[in-house]
């Protein structure tokens, strides 16, 4: 499922993609009750229809959220949208010194702040 900017997912807002892969699409979001932005993880609705894609989704989203370790981002809410799964969690970002943005991602539980290009660029070749 592809979200528009704009649109709502339950009490967040969309704002903009950050990237996809193998298990999803991950949107910037805006959690207005709590006035922060979020990271949005989806599971595409073709996949929601697998159950063992969906179970793994689920589990993803109780492991972390299971855990608490600075490497490791917070989960804050799991929902359903549109028959599309859901997992919301801390959005790990920032300005690099000369004013290019970054995730912060884990690989292998490591963190390693990358340039947003890159991580989009990863998420597009894990597409292909």
């Amino acid at each position: 499922m592809t979200f528009a900017i704009g649109t709502w997912v339950g009490p967040y807002e969309i704002l903009s993609p950050l990237g996809l892969g193998g298990m999803g699409e991950v949107y910037c979001a805006r959690d207005n009750r709590l006035n922060r932005e979020v990271a949005i993880k989806v599971l595409p609705a073709s996949f929601s229809n697998d159950a063992d894609r969906f179970t793994r989704f689920e589990q993803e989203g109780r492991a972390t959220s299971a855990l608490n370790h600075p490497n490791i981002l917070t989960v804050h809410d799991f929902g359903t949208h549109d028959s599309s799964p859901n997992l919301v969690a801390e959005l790990l970002e920032g300005v690099r010194g000369d004013g290019q943005r970054f995730l912060i991602i884990t690989p292998g539980g490591e963190a390693a702040a990358q340039p947003l290009t890159v991580v989009l660029n990863w998420t597009a070749d894990l597409k292909r």
